[in-house]
């Protein structure tokens, strides 16, 4: 099936294959590309949290699995690579935090006993964490362009972050923080949608990408207004089935900006 066709059908196929978003490893990393694997890791973060918590939540397990298993190896892959990269005391600093928030999350992740409440704290303190070396990475850059592969990357980020959200509120877990995080977000990535469609930098094929984006957000949007009862079902496996298709998409655009960055760069 053609690729556009397959992104217009709403919740009625499997997640995306996790390699989908894995970067080659590179020797000698560029800012764009750190950029992009730190704003990579700020969205895993939030997905690996998800995933645990489709598993605890039985939505999907056999594809919640290993997304949460190629999540986690890609995570930690992805820290290697950035260790070697650091070309300011402020990206030192943030990666020695993001290294230590992870030595946090990574057991809570390996069981399914693990406490709700230290999943949602440990998770925020390592998009917290990720967030920091993210920005640290724009600020060395100091371009127009690091400045969209860090809004677009973060545009990831909130596809896993709002379905997040979904599903602690859905367990009945910090019911009031997961409905205010929701709601910030989906507002955090509709304005931000805005804001890379205007941005000047765009070429045709970015323009088309992010248009494939919003027909997933009609679709995510759609999801989460699904209120009865006996929709819940089918909710949860369409918030989880579109955010990964958001995801798929925005990790295309980051792609394209971070090229025409390395482009200007060299």
């Amino acid at each position: 099936m053609h690729r556009r066709t397959f992104l217009s059908l709403a919740g009625v196929c499997c997640l995306p294959a996790t390699h989908l978003w894995a970067a080659p490893a590179a020797a000698g990393l560029s800012l764009p590309s750190a950029i992009n694997k730190a704003g990579r890791q700020r969205m895993l973060s939030q997905r690996m949290a998800k995933a645990w918590l489709m598993l605890v939540l039985g939505v999907l397990p056999d594809k919640a699995k290993p997304l949460l298993t190629q999540s986690i190896s890609l995570f930690e892959q992805q820290l290697g690579e950035l260790k070697s990269f650091a070309p300011s005391d402020e990206v030192r600093a943030a990666f020695q935090q993001l290294e230590q928030e992870w030595s946090r999350f990574r057991p809570l992740l390996a069981d399914l006993r693990s406490d709700p409440k230290a999943v949602w704290t440990v998770s925020e303190a390592a998009l917290t964490a990720a967030q920091k070396l993210t920005q640290a990475y724009e600020k060395a850059a100091g371009t127009a362009l690091g400045r969209l592969v860090n809004v677009s990357g973060r545009q990831r980020m909130l596809s896993q972050r709002m379905a997040k959200a979904y599903f602690f509120r859905q367990m009945g877990v910090n019911v009031t923080q997961a409905g205010e995080m929701l709601d910030a977000a989906v507002k955090e990535f509709a304005k931000a949608h805005e804001e890379l469609k205007a941005a000047p930098q765009n070429s045709a094929h970015i323009k088309e990408e992010l248009a494939l984006v919003e027909q997933q957000w009609f679709f995510f949007q759609n999801a989460l207004g699904m209120r009865d009862a006996g929709e819940q079902k089918r909710a949860a496996t369409n918030v989880a089935t579109t955010s990964e298709r958001i995801l798929e998409q925005m990790n295309e655009v980051v792609g394209l900006y971070e090229k025409s960055a390395r482009d200007v760069e060299y």
